[in-house]
């Protein structure tokens, strides 16, 4: 998530036999690739895209009032305004005042767009997510649907970084979480797209027990008879200094376990590496995976050495055992 970390306690780097312990795996940094080409409108934090009935691609990225990009190609990216121009004051109990909305979640679904979105303050867990939709996706047309969950400075996780799944049976989830406790999973109604009153659990995905409990940024994907879990380790938004990583489990259920590569369970501090720092990217997460054609496509955020914040757009591989590579 964007610059909210900063006020963050310091970092205690983790050695080698540290990243052992806790099952967290890394791949040759030197063999993970440069971001595929983009043009025009290129600054991005917490990108999330999605393909558009008509044709060309809608992107939102954390801004004031939620910034919104289009695309024919998947390359070149133009401005299209921002979700609320006029404001979302419900946010604001929990943002301090702050227009910043952050970590936006895009699907197409029923006709109509649908935006997860957080609203919060630096360095602390009173945080809300909330939904939105629109049926064109166009710039102030996106209508208030309200709160999905919240969470306040007494409980043991952050309600920002939401991301919708919805399965192959017509259930909705909705993953979420940063530092704190983790990466967590709540039922939600398909009608409404808001929290389903007959199952309130908040179920734990993944947590970290070293960094300051750095995992955030959750995506699930289904490919095959697995669901993988694709969430950041460590620090965002600290320009060429961003330690960001993006790391992937799967589970044989929605709700998990969720084990890496090794069989380390995510909720163990366990995650195999798909991308790292390299040359002259530095931090590369908040991923999300789409499914494009016959492709899927890796999107993230990352930091050029200049600390400039950029759009990265990657295809994913799969290996024999099922698990993906960036290329």
């Amino acid at each position: 998530m964007i610059i909210k970390r900063l006020l963050i306690g310091a970092v205690t780097l983790v050695a080698a036999g540290a990243a052992t312990v806790y099952g967290i795996q890394s791949a040759n940094a030197a063999t993970y690739p440069g971001p595929g080409v983009v043009t025009g409108s290129t600054f991005a934090h917490d990108p999330a895209m999605v393909k558009r009935p008509a044709g060309g691609y809608l992107l939102a990225v954390t801004a004031p009032g939620i910034g919104l990009k289009t695309s024919t190609d998947r390359t070149a990216f133009a401005d299209a305004g921002v979700a609320f121009p006029n404001g979302a004051p419900w946010t604001l109990p929990y943002t301090k005042g702050d227009t910043n909305l952050w970590a936006p979640d895009l699907t197409y679904r029923n006709g109509q767009y649908w935006l997860y979105y957080s609203a919060s303050s630096f360095g602390g867990n009173t945080s809300a997510i909330f939904l939105a939709t629109s049926t064109t996706g166009a710039a102030g047309s996106w209508v208030n649907r309200g709160l999905v969950i919240e969470s306040r400075s007494t409980d043991t996780f952050n309600a920002i970084d939401p991301n919708l799944f919805i399965d192959g049976d017509g259930s909705w989830w909705l993953s979420f979480g940063s530092f704190w406790g983790g990466i967590k999973m709540i039922r939600l109604n398909g009608g409404t797209g808001l929290r389903t009153p007959t199952d309130t659990a908040v179920r734990p995905l993944a947590e970290r027990f070293v960094n300051s409990k750095s995992v955030e940024a959750p995506f699930v994907y289904k490919r095959g008879g697995y669901y993988y879990l694709f969430v950041a380790f460590d620090l965002c938004c600290r320009g060429a200094s961003s330690t960001y990583r993006t790391m992937v489990g799967r589970a044989k259920s929605i709700t998990g376990p969720y084990v890496d590569r090794n069989g380390t369970p995510m909720t163990a501090g366990g995650g195999t590496e798909i991308m790292a720092t390299h040359d002259a990217v530095h931090g590369p997460g908040h991923p999300a995976v789409l499914r494009d054609g016959d492709q899927d496509v890796l999107i993230y955020h990352y930091y050029t050495p200049a600390g400039d914040a950029k759009l990265g757009i990657n295809l994913l591989r799969w290996d024999s055992a099922g698990w993906p590579a960036a290329y």
